[in-house]
């Protein structure tokens, strides 16, 4: 199969990036839902940043890619230790 090049556009802000330390997934029949937020360390509250919806399909394509980027990471840096989960986090819209 011959790849397609495909050209994206980034604006700065966004080519940026943001950083999340808190990531939570729900799904549906049709979606998969990614929340990406930013927990504050000095108080219990946070800040949704991003919301990315994807299909199925999507999502389990996801799902490889980021575990074939995190078995690269390990194999180059060793392995990546379990941090603690934050407990009783919930998002409030």
């Amino acid at each position: 199969m011959d790849e397609k090049k495909i050209d994206i556009k980034v604006d700065e802000a966004t080519a940026v990036g943001q950083y999340a330390n808190l990531a939570g997934i729900r799904h549906s029949r049709e979606e998969f839902i990614f929340d990406f937020a930013f927990l504050f360390p000095d108080g219990p509250a946070g800040k949704l940043l991003a919301r990315i919806i994807l299909s199925p399909a999507h999502a389990k394509r996801f799902l490889d890619a980021l575990a074939s980027n995190v078995r690269g990471y390990e194999e180059s840096n060793g392995p990546i230790p379990p941090g603690d989960a934050p407990g009783g986090v919930g998002f409030i819209q």
